[in-house]
């Protein structure tokens, strides 16, 4: 769906009409390919031909040199061989799945045994701060139980 603008630029320019034409020039797609994506689409295409080659010349041989060998075994020979990549990659993440299994287990153990240990210093800290507290209010209070007087001058006293 293209028109013609001959008139106004003095050539024949297509124009884009349709929705394309409204969208931001952000948003519009690509006039042609760039370069890279062209060569990777090229590269796709042609792994997929080369692919759809060798399961015919296969196919091909297997009926050349068995003859009798039906059609279920051709099937079945083609479905092995394209399920095997896809079962191989399968196992391969379910290993680095179970990796990961025990990496997080042993993970877990490991701040537990953090966790604990920090409650302990914790605990012992609290303790230890509990009879210096304990102390202090003793030596504070004197040996008879009663606080001493401040003898300290009276300028050097707190308000």
């Amino acid at each position: 769906m293209t028109a013609m603008r001959s008139e106004r630029l003095g050539g024949d320019v297509p124009e884009k009409s349709g929705p394309e034409k409204f969208a931001p020039p952000d948003r519009r797609p690509p006039e042609r390919l760039s370069e890279v994506n062209q060569a990777a689409a090229n590269a796709v295409e042609g792994e997929i031909r080369e692919f759809v080659r060798r399961d015919v010349a296969f196919l091909r041989r297997q009926r050349d040199d068995g003859g009798d060998g039906g059609v279920s075994d051709n099937l079945n020979s083609l479905i092995r061989r394209v399920s095997g990549a896809s079962m191989e990659e399968i196992d391969r993440v379910i290993l680095e799945l179970q990796g990961v299994r025990d990496m997080l287990r042993s993970e877990g153990e490991r701040v537990s045994r953090e966790i604990a240990g920090y409650a302990s210093l914790s605990h012992a800290a609290m303790t230890a701060m509990k009879v210096i507290g304990d102390s202090l209010k003793q030596w504070k209070d004197g040996p008879d139980g009663q606080a001493e007087p401040d003898r300290r001058p009276a300028n050097d006293r707190p308000l």
